[in-house]
């Protein structure tokens, strides 16, 4: 295929990023009549697939007529931005996918500004056209809308419009139209995206953008080949993220085929390839042939914004599920993240059993902490910190776009939390019952929010956030309204026990659950702590009183994820997590020590 294009496809989360690169897949002859196809087939991760979201970004390619196109999925998240902005630096344009009745999100704005950054002219894809309260005409207003605040250029705002059911693999240059295929979307791709210019006779210049990780080769280094060709066994000279100039040798080199990775002697510029046997490549650095440098401008990593401490488990049910519970265990597999997760960073606590482990937000780190435990380690993790910046010697912190859908009668709970929360409003609209607000908060504002919101509004809200930049520090915010209901024995939880507890707040653990001394077990009606022994058991005697002696009716108890544990918790306590649980607990865990370290 002499002719190539590299597109990316973003959009917000949900907007149907996956389901069109499936379509995508099935009308190009990828896949056998024979083979069974999944659907989402690129979240081939256990958490994407339960999760319903794409979290790492991912390569495939296509051919059409003479075309070969590759193509990335990327990630919808907000905590996951860093990686589509690395991303859409490879590629000569971008599908846009909004949805047709919720159109353009914050998540939206932030990728198609760094698309028209760049000087990319991205197409537009209207999805989801079958929906019954889809207004696909005001969506492409708003979109177009949202170019222009973007300060687009005159040829950027003369986009392509197409619509669609990303679903069904169907595409239309009008919303009438009779298609029944993706045929108008590759004829716009092809018409609108000239192809890569060949510059196979000038020296190697391949920059690195992912990094991926391979049990038998080591690090892969994933970029775009921008000018020369690369060979299997090539010696090649590597400029440095600090601009030193090193040297490495390809071992493998793989292109992209479909869905697989194939294992090619010779790649040739506008490709992107895969190349292995340089351990310490890493991403903004520059390929290029043995002493002949030609370096691009080197790729910025956005700082982390939140960090947690992940800590050696010490609590007493230590060890009885986890095979990976030593601090050797988790620092092995923390640096092993960090061969592709360049958006961590990890420090050693020094003195303590842990490390500091920041990231790009409470889901960015927390899918990790979910990996590890699907692996088999134990850990305890402390409430998320936001890092702050200096500039021109005034505190910095980090700063939120929120937009909140939820009932009418629940916005003045809603603004009432923002409000304390340092946050402040940027435009408001109702309709049909439902009220959309948009928020400016600071970060750390921002946990515990989501779980807050959820409660005050009945499960009714939706929470979309996105990162905005940096503003001066807000001042102190308000932290948890109640107190938690601390186990003060170790034991089972016993019916007869958690029922006379439940007047005094929500029990969010199953009766019949293991529970030790400082465990978290409930959420207390008041501000303060409050200590109760909830294995006490009715005393069996003989004597009978009629009525007293009826089952007792325990309601569902409020059973926390991860991140909703993670917003939870307070300065003095940690989340556990084990491979079959997640636990949250005191960091001292007897109560006279607590109130002894509470005096001084």
């Amino acid at each position: 295929m002499d002719k190539m294009i590299n597109i990316a496809v973003i959009a917000h989360v949900d907007a149907g990023k996956s389901t069109l690169v499936d379509a995508f897949l099935a009308q190009s002859g990828v896949f056998r009549d024979n083979e069974a196809i999944i659907d989402c087939v690129m979240d081939s991760n256990d958490l994407e697939r339960e999760r319903g979201i794409t979290i790492y970004s991912k390569n495939l390619s296509i051919n059409y007529q003479d075309y070969k196109i590759n193509i990335v999925d990327t990630p919808g998240h907000s905590d996951f931005s860093s990686e589509v902005e690395r991303i859409i630096k490879t590629v000569d344009s971008v599908i846009l996918l909004v949805d047709s009745a919720e159109g353009p999100m914050p998540q939206t704005r932030f990728v198609l500004q760094k698309s028209l950054e760049i000087g990319l002219k991205p197409i537009l894809f209207i999805n989801k056209i079958d929906k019954k309260d889809q207004r696909a005409e005001e969506v492409v207003d708003l979109t177009f809308d949202l170019f222009v605040d973007l300060d687009a250029t005159d040829e950027q705002l003369d986009f392509p419009i197409l619509y669609g059911a990303a679903r069904d693999g169907i595409a239309k240059y009008e919303i009438d139209d009779d298609s029944t295929d993706l045929t108008p979307l590759f004829e716009t791709l092809i018409k609108h995206v000239p192809p890569y210019e060949k510059k196979d006779d000038e020296p190697l210049q391949l920059q690195i953008s992912t990094l991926g990780y391979d049990d038998y080769v080591g690090r892969l280094g994933i970029g775009r080949i921008y000018k020369g060709k690369i060979k299997s066994g090539e010696t090649v000279s590597i400029s440095k993220r600090d601009g030193s100039i090193g040297q490495g040798k390809v071992t493998k080199l793989y292109a992209y085929e479909g869905l697989k990775q194939v294992t090619k002697t010779e790649l040739t510029s506008g490709d992107i390839c895969v190349v292995a046997g340089i351990p310490d490549i890493s991403i903004g650095e520059t390929i290029c042939n043995l002493g002949k440098i030609d370096a691009l401008p080197m790729i910025s990593i956005d700082n982390p914004t939140l960090s947690m401490n992940f800590l050696v488990n010490n609590s007493p049910f230590a060890g009885k599920v986890g095979k990976y519970v030593t601090t050797r265990h988790i620092k092995d597999r923390l640096e092993r993240e960090l061969e592709v997760n360049v958006g961590l960073k990890i420090e050693s606590l020094g003195g303590i059993d842990g490390f500091k482990v920041s990231g790009r937000g409470e889901l960015h780190i927390s899918i990790l902490i979910e990996n590890m435990r699907r692996e088999g380690f134990e850990l305890a993790v402390s409430k998320p910190e936001v890092i702050m910046d200096e500039e021109n010697g005034h505190k910095m912190e980090p700063v939120e776009r929120v937009t909140i859908d939820l009932p009418d009668e629940y916005v003045g709970a809603a603004m009432t939390s923002l409000n304390v929360r340092k946050g402040t409003m940027e435009h408001m609209a109702a309709e049909n019952g439902y009220t959309t607000l948009e928020y400016i908060v600071p970060t750390r504002g921002l946990l515990g929010f989501r779980t807050e919101m959820i409660n005050n509004s009945r499960g009714e809200a939706t929470i979309i956030r996105s990162l905005q930049g940096y503003e001066r520090y807000k001042g102190e915010i308000p932290g948890r309204n109640n107190g938690a209901i601390v186990s003060g024995d170790e034991g089972i939880a016993m019916p007869y026990a958690v029922n006379n507890i439940l007047p005094r707040g929500t029990m969010m653990i199953p009766t019949g659950t293991s529970v030790y001394e400082g465990m978290i077990i409930g959420i207390h009606n008041r501000k303060e702590d409050l200590s109760v022994n909830a294995t006490r058991n009715k005393k069996q005697t003989n004597v009978r009183a009629s009525g007293t002696d009826d089952g007792v009716k325990i309601p569902p108890p409020k059973i926390l994820s991860l991140e909703e544990a993670l917003e939870f918790i307070g300065d003095d306590e940690l989340v556990e997590v084990t491979p079959d649980s997640i636990r949250m607990r005191k960091k001292i865990l007897r109560e006279t020590e607590r109130l002894r370290a509470a005096k001084k």
